[in-house]
């Protein structure tokens, strides 16, 4: 029985740019010929997708497959931890939701998972020629080495070599790899096949003596040396340096940035125009005057919007769309699409928030029910007819997925109501200026970006020609292979073949 090789990329710490590392992996072996598939036995994080099945896994996961040239896959992500509060999380087994657990309860329940990450990995091996796994936080975490299933845990489960990555630009980049490997067991020890210095900046030759002192305490090679990277691919969480942007442009998009924001890679398509500015905001200070206010996605809806309320910003927002003049777009994506409604109740305690309802901002003309099924699909259609500024998408083809807890419905007994894009205005003599949906992934579909754009350019009396645009998809593709490319020269891939064993 065919069975692949693999690879397992490890960090000193979180955000030490293990995710990043795996996908150049990816499109490298892809580029040598390889079917190359990734994996991360658990995820944690608030970004996820829908894959044609309807399964959700980490978006880590999706942006490898997508460097691999490989359809995302459940089994990439067998286990999905979306933190629900500071001391639990919702767990996803194989792409569907189990409930919700504390940290505690999930720890003493996890081992328990191993036959379902081992069944996904196998099924996997199955299928490709090279595997490259992923781990998560730091190996060295000794106090949770007993139940790990992560890291190498993992790497023992399917005897796979490790390469440590440090992250250099934190600074005691020597210390972080030689206390890692010093902290672990001889056998966890003997799994560490070569250490990666990553994000460097600078002479590469003045490392030179530090590196030959750290293979001798080591034992193990240096595989390389990374540069910090300037590309422009998805980051898996909300540590993304993305979500700290300030500055304002020619157009003007304001992100809440909500405590438990998911999914802020929906709005990616609009940091590909060079005089649009993307920022998050989180005081009523930072708002400004914006062309168009997005309200994201949460994994929280109800505690979110107590937060929005109690922060000032939703008062600040009202007050704005209220203005007669040059009035903003504000648009709700799933959580913030319900905030905008007129109620939301969780009966059940779905989201295990400290209220079980709550008034939304009456923005819109629905509220929401929250029930123990999630919906979880892939999407796509025909837009429905949209009155207002965004009138010019009204038919145009979209494409997404949708992931929630809730149903909406219509305040008014006899009206309408549509999961795809629904719109009001704020008073009776104006036109819609207010816009929901619970698709994911919309502002990807071609042309729909643009048009929004054309919009909020007709407001504000400016040229869309004047934004600049390209292709996304072939720009996606191009950060891939810049990637790869870096990896090469930086990376003793030879090496790394012979690591595996190939």
């Amino acid at each position: 029985m065919k069975k692949a090789k693999n690879i397992m990329i490890q960090g000193t710490m979180s955000n030490a740019g293990k995710s990043l590392l795996c996908a150049g992996l990816c499109r490298v072996f892809k580029e040598d010929g390889f079917k190359v598939a990734p994996f991360k036995s658990q995820n944690m994080a608030l970004n996820s997708f829908i894959t044609k099945s309807g399964a959700e896994m980490g978006r880590a996961q999706v942006v490898q497959a997508e460097a691999a040239g490989v359809e995302p896959d459940v089994r990439m992500n067998p286990i999905l931890l979306k933190p629900t509060t500071d001391v639990g999380s919702q767990v996803i087994v194989n792409g569907h939701p189990i409930g919700n657990m504390s940290a505690k309860e999930y720890f003493a329940h996890k081992k328990e998972l191993i036959p379902d990450i081992m069944e996904a990995y196998n099924s996997l091996a199955e299928e490709f020629d090279i595997i490259v796994i992923e781990g998560a936080g730091s190996p060295a975490e000794i106090n949770l080495k007993a139940d790990d299933i992560v890291n190498m845990g993992m790497a023992k489960l399917v005897d796979a070599p490790v390469l440590l990555a440090g992250d250099i630009d934190r600074g005691g980049v020597f210390a972080q790899l030689y206390g890692t490997i010093a902290l672990l067991d001889e056998e966890d020890r003997s799994r560490i096949k070569g250490t990666v210095v990553n994000k460097f900046r600078g002479d590469k030759n003045i490392l030179a003596p530090g590196l030959e002192q750290l293979e001798s305490l080591c034992g193990v090679p240096v595989v390389g040396v990374v540069p910090y990277l300037h590309v422009d691919i998805d980051d898996e969480d909300s540590l993304s340096t993305r979500l700290d942007r300030k500055t304002r442009k020619l157009i003007d998009i304001a992100v809440i940035k909500l405590p438990r924001i998911s999914n802020f890679t929906d709005f990616s398509p609009f940091e590909n125009y060079e005089n649009v500015s993307l920022r998050y905001v989180m005081k009523p200070s930072e708002l400004g005057d914006p062309d168009m206010i997005i309200i994201p996605g949460t994994k929280s809806t109800i505690a979110d919007l107590v937060w929005l309320r109690e922060s000032g910003l939703e008062a600040k927002i009202m007050q704005a769309v209220s203005r007669k003049e040059n009035s903003p777009i504000v648009f709700g994506i799933c959580g913030g699409f319900q905030m905008l409604g007129g109620h939301i109740s969780d009966p059940e305690g779905t989201e295990a928030a400290r209220l079980t309802e709550l008034d939304g901002m009456g923005l819109l003309p629905i509220r929401t029910v929250f029930e123990k099924e999630k919906v979880q699909e892939q999407v796509r259609g025909s837009l429905p007819k949209i009155e207002g500024p965004l009138a010019g998408l009204s038919g145009m083809e979209y494409e997404g997925y949708e992931i929630h807890m809730g149903r909406e419905e219509a305040l008014a007994e006899g009206e309408a109501t549509d999961r795809v894009i629904i719109s009001a205005s704020t008073s009776s003599d104006d036109e819609p200026n207010i816009y929901g949906t619970y698709v994911h992934g919309i502002f990807d579909a071609p042309g729909i970006s643009d048009e929004i754009l054309k919009a909020l350019c007709n407001r504000r009396g400016v040229n869309f020609a004047e934004l600049g645009t390209f292709d996304a998809a072939a720009h996606k593709e191009e950060q891939y292979n810049i990637l790869a490319k870096a990896l090469r020269e930086s990376l003793d891939m030879d090496l790394i073949y012979r690591i595996m064993g190939d």
